[in-house]
């Protein structure tokens, strides 16, 4: 029974602690990144890559084969001695066979060069898909601190709100107050109470969809809080020149342009194999086994002459299955030479849809650049805006705050109404909520020039 207490408690220790855990950003990243289901399929792609070069090494290696074989013989048939036979009668057969190309017009050499690109390919996804995830999940993290500053602020604006409220009623009790500035104090305590409500969701809301993301479950799933701070945000770049050569010499979606060039002109190269013509060397051994029905394993042979009569004189030695694999035992080997003369254009047809495709590959290529020329471009004009957005929203807020500060000192010597005590704390809360958004926005547009610059996006 105590063993059994024991137990319990320790399992309920490890499900609070479980629940007690709080995700970091670079937690929530690699986690991501080791479990991703799409992840775990692109590192598949990668091995099967990897057996795609096993497969194209093995075409310089010779081939090896066996063969066995058993037939039943009934009627008439010709024996290994070349004799007609009318009698019934079984066999066995065995061959050992090798072969191996000695040239087809280097398509060996094509096909290895190509599987060789195609682990460097499926490397280059995994890594695209990686920054992509990453960037997600980084995405998603600020989206929860975003939503949690939120709720802070509109605690904020409730607490306020009641304080207005409680000083509004006594003033209306005491007298010295309309009762319409009560209802005013009430309506907005409504109103920063439904707003803290809709916070409150949109912290539920982010924190499910980055457990998502991460593929855990939401119950419990929490993550730990970052403070942000902004006392310097500047752009550490001038213009975009610096992080867009740097992108297009680094980015894994133009190695990945470049690569499919490459393997292109090793297709081209293949479909031209097929004009060359291919040799081939092989080389076998075989041996064969007959037995004729309902009589021993014998073989007659002439041992001399009858003196008295003339005749030959025969003996039959045992002719076995041993005997015979040993006797029949023969060996080839030799040389092909295989000339394609004409195939219905096929061929041609190959190689043209091969140098079309070539060109295909290289159009993706600039395109592949322009669109990273553009995305980088955005990003950088993003970034900028998004500095010069959370410089006019913090002299804003400053502005808004003094604004209220100074509403509020002329509602407590009563010549400000409760209307517009609110109309002023209400431009305070936009002011704040247009703040938490640039703050937000900015730091995402600048982990956004991280990640085109291949630099680590969870610090």
């Amino acid at each position: 029974m105590k063993k059994l207490t024991y137990l319990l408690l320790l399992l309920i220790g490890f499900s609070a602690t479980a629940q007690e855990k709080k995700w970091t950003l670079k937690e929530s990243v690699d986690y991501a990144l080791q479990n991703n289901i799409s992840v775990k399929q692109s590192i598949l792609d990668q091995q099967i890559a990897e057996q795609d070069l096993k497969s194209a090494k093995g075409n310089f290696l010779p081939t090896v084969s066996g063969s066995a074989s058993q037939n039943w013989n009934f009627g008439s048939f010709i024996d290994q001695n070349g004799s007609r036979i009318s009698v019934d009668s079984r066999g066995n057969g065995f061959g050992l066979s090798t072969g191996v190309t000695l040239f087809n017009g280097f398509r060996n050499t094509n096909l290895q060069k190509q599987a060789e690109l195609g682990i460097e390919s499926s490397k280059v996804q995994l890594d695209i898909l990686k920054n992509n995830i990453s960037l997600n999940v980084v995405n998603a993290y600020l989206n929860i601190l975003f939503n949690r500053e939120a709720v802070k602020q509109a605690e904020e604006q409730v607490i306020i709100s009641q304080k207005s409220l409680d000083q509004v009623q006594e003033l209306v009790d005491a007298g010295a107050r309309a009762r319409a500035d009560l209802l005013v104090s009430k309506s907005q305590l409504a109103s920063d109470n439904e707003r803290l409500v809709n916070a409150e969701n949109n912290v539920v809301l982010s924190l499910l969809n980055l457990s998502q993301l991460l593929q855990v479950p939401a119950q419990g799933f929490d993550i730990e809080n970052v403070d942000i701070d902004l006392t310097e945000a500047v752009l550490v770049y001038n213009n975009s020149n610096e992080i867009l050569s740097y992108a297009l010499d680094n980015r894994p979606e133009i190695k990945g342009a470049q690569l499919g060039i490459d393997n292109a002109e090793l297709n081209y190269q293949i479909a031209r194999s097929a004009y060359y013509p291919t040799l081939s060397f092989g080389a076998g051994a075989s041996t064969s086994y007959q037995h004729l029905q309902g009589q021993d394993d014998v073989l007659p042979i002439i041992i001399g002459l009858d003196s008295n009569t003339g005749l030959p004189i025969i003996e039959n030695q045992k002719n076995g299955f041993l005997e015979q694999v040993e006797n029949n035992l023969g060996y080839n080997v030799g040389f092909s030479l295989s000339i394609p003369i004409f195939n219905g254009f096929r061929t041609d047809a190959s190689v043209k849809r091969a140098e079309i495709t070539k060109e295909r590959v290289v159009l993706a290529l600039e395109q592949e650049k322009q669109t990273l020329t553009s995305n980088v471009e955005q990003a950088f004009a993003d970034a900028k805006a998004s500095l010069t957005q959370y410089e006019a929203s913090k002299i804003s807020l400053e502005s808004q705050e003094l604004a209220f500060q100074n509403e509020q000192d002329k509602f407590d010597l009563g010549v400000s109404t409760s209307f517009q005590l609110e109309q002023v704390r209400n431009r305070l809360i936009n002011a704040q909520s247009s703040f938490l958004n640039a703050k937000y926005n900015y730091v995402f547009k600048t982990k956004v020039l991280d990640f085109y610059l291949d630099k680590p996006i969870t610090e």
